[in-house]
């Protein structure tokens, strides 16, 4: 996986998290996003250790994501942990003196983030036809990480790049692990609001954590929310709301049709073994796909009107 640093050239910034900032740039004629591991402002404050569990964890990442393959997955073109020989440019177009920073090298996607294209249709409905698409790309994608033995751990609208087209591919797999039935993961992981109830409660868990983050994910979509599925809530209230946050989810407008409502439901059933592995998500996406009737079901009557309030799941 690793690439000549030498025919890297890094330009503008686009994104910035807390552990990485994410630049467009190109390779080999090719144009790609370059994902620069963020340590501190100053990198001699790093232990040994500290640097060395960084790394532990760039090269975790970069394991995982290589050997995908799929048209729902960004392509992995390869990393580097050794960014002095890269070509660095500030916005005029002048060469800035590089740092020696591990980076991760991903196709370019031209429609952003799945969050960024919600945040700009806001207050709009999205045709059914677009949710569901949008749902299959995602649940297709997932099939085959957990097809692997992969467990993303941090699904959510910010992790899902749309191409050109408007086809939705995820990224990002810096939390992501395989699952082994030798190892008990039991540490909270991933993002407050999509993460599953057994992961914020520190319990065992497995890919079904990923089911019910795309349950979240699917009723975003579909009242075209912009990554806030608990507004009424600061995030210190989220992060100690304790045994209620097992119980709290989104509700689901009246308009929405039933059998895709469904599809949320099973998705984030508070018992893991109560949720669909994610092929049969798929499934029951494309029968909503298929069906005439789609947008002409049987809706909601036993819950209030309102996209962005929260219930108690019975």
């Amino acid at each position: 996986w690793e690439i000549d640093p030498g025919k890297l050239t890094v330009k503008e910034e686009i994104a910035r998290g807390a552990f990485a900032s994410v630049h467009k740039g190109s390779y080999i004629g090719q144009e790609v996003a370059v994902k620069i591991i963020v340590w501190d402002d100053d990198d001699s404050q790093k232990t040994k250790s500290q640097a060395d569990a960084i790394k532990e964890a760039f090269i975790r990442e970069v394991e995982v994501w290589y050997n995908l393959d799929h048209p729902n997955i960004a392509k992995l073109i390869g990393a580097t942990l050794d960014t002095t020989a890269i070509r660095f440019y500030n916005d005029k177009d002048q060469i800035v003196m590089p740092t020696c920073k591990p980076c991760i090298v991903v196709e370019y996607l031209l429609g952003g983030t799945l969050k960024s294209y919600l945040k700009n249709n806001l207050g709009k409905k999205l045709a059914l036809q677009i949710v569901i698409q949008f749902a299959l790309d995602i649940a297709k994608g997932l099939s085959y990480l957990h097809s692997k033995n992969i467990i993303h751990r941090d699904m959510k609208t910010d992790n899902l790049l749309l191409t050109k087209d408007r086809r939705i591919k995820i990224t990002d797999f810096g939390v992501s692990r395989h699952e082994n039935p030798e190892e008990i993961m039991t540490g909270r992981t991933g993002t407050m609001g999509y993460m599953a109830p057994e992961v914020y409660n520190k319990r065992f868990y497995n890919r079904k954590c990923d089911v019910y983050s795309f349950g979240i994910c699917l009723w975003e979509i579909y009242i075209c929310s912009i990554g806030k599925p608990y507004p009424k809530l600061t995030f210190s209230q989220l992060c100690n709301s304790g045994e209620s946050y097992e119980k709290m989810r989104p509700e689901i407008p009246k308009s929405c049709p039933e059998t895709l409502a469904q599809v949320m439901k099973k998705c984030w059933n508070a018992d893991p073994n109560g949720r669909p592995e994610m092929k049969e998500v798929v499934s029951m996406l494309e029968a909503i796909n298929t069906s005439r009737n789609a947008g002409k079901n049987i809706m909601h009557h036993d819950q209030p009107q309102g996209c962005f309030c929260f219930y108690k799941s019975r």
